[in-house]
């Protein structure tokens, strides 16, 4: 990382840990790193990084029952992981937003270089 990175890093995590809240965004940041260590949740952003996928679609792709796929979504859902939208009778989920893309991302870069 490039020394202006580490600099707007360190300042940006001093902000954080000024808050009066900040304990609530630690206990938030954990929350979502346990989500993250599961698997099954883990293949399903894999392939919500690729595209919009409906829950028959993300089950097909990685070999699970529906069932299986809706109560992992759920879980990512309520994490603001993944959003949905109705698409007629069918409801189709992505990525939450680009801050999730990116943490997916960077963690596989990570254990990739281990």
């Amino acid at each position: 990382m490039k020394d202006g990175g580490k600099d707007k890093t360190d300042a940006h995590l001093k902000r954080i840990m000024g808050r009066e809240d900040s304990e609530n965004l630690l206990y938030d940041l954990a929350e979502t790193f346990r989500v993250l260590g599961d698997l099954t949740r883990v293949r399903i952003l894999m392939a919500l990084t690729r595209s919009e996928l409906c829950v028959n679609d993300i089950a097909r792709s990685l070999d699970l029952t529906d069932s299986a796929v809706s109560h992992q979504l759920r879980i990512l859902r309520n994490s603001r992981l993944v959003k949905f939208r109705k698409e007629g009778k069918n409801v189709v989920y992505s990525i939450s937003d680009e801050h999730v893309a990116t943490i997916f991302r960077e963690g596989l870069e990570h254990v990739e270089r281990l």
